[in-house]
């Protein structure tokens, strides 16, 4: 049976383990070397070139009152009832400080801001986004990217996320196009479905600077 050149250079390659013929050259990670010292002795420590990245994950939610505003995103949203809570309860601005911080390790919102502080009462929930995010670049890293998920079967969301993506990026100084919102029912199911609250899901990606 004739095999093809191609196809025999694989064989080779998988047997041997030599490269295969015509194949890009393995890529590998270098490492940047620097010295730590430990009781007068100076250890090598291998730090790597490339940019040291992190996710997270936060999530929110809250129940539907009468008597106040919907914030989401820094943004009012038209409707006949609000979100309960501490703060002024933006549950997405609540969700992506949980995300960012989640990412860095250093802890979640309600450990910066608890409930019990009459400090937080009404609070802006972007200013304690931003508040959150000074944590995180105090510790070294950046905001990359962002990517929100609003669970709600009323109101319709889709006219104000664009809103959201510009207020919450303006919040963390970085460009509205690294900032995404997406809107979702939950297709009549839970809580949610029965028009009780609304939740939302967040996932940040951070960057060593």
């Amino acid at each position: 049976m004739r095999v093809r050149r191609g196809v025999r250079s694989i064989l080779v390659s998988l047997v041997t383990g030599a490269p295969c013929a015509g194949a890009p050259p393995k890529r590998t990670h270098r490492l940047q070397t620097s010295t730590q010292s430990s009781g007068g002795a100076s250890t090598p420590v291998a730090r790597p070139e490339f940019p040291v990245t992190r996710v997270g994950i936060g999530y929110d939610s809250h129940r539907f009152v009468t008597g106040r505003p919907l914030i989401l995103g820094g943004v009012r949203v038209p409707h006949s009832q609000g979100l309960a809570g501490h703060s002024d309860a933006d549950a997405v601005a609540h969700a992506l400080t949980d995300a960012i911080l989640g990412a860095a390790a250093a802890g979640n919102i309600g450990q910066l801001f608890p409930d019990t502080d009459p400090r937080w009462s009404g609070a802006d929930s972007l200013k304690l986004l931003r508040a959150a995010y000074d944590v995180v670049r105090d510790r070294g890293y950046v905001l990359a990217q962002a990517d929100l998920t609003i669970i709600a079967e009323q109101p319709k969301l889709g006219p104000y996320l664009a809103s959201m993506a510009d207020a919450l990026a303006a919040t963390l100084g970085i460009a509205a196009a690294e900032i995404g919102m997406k809107a979702k029912t939950n297709e009549g199911m839970g809580f949610i479905g029965r028009g009780e609250g609304i939740a939302v899901i967040a996932v940040a990606t951070l960057e060593a600077r």
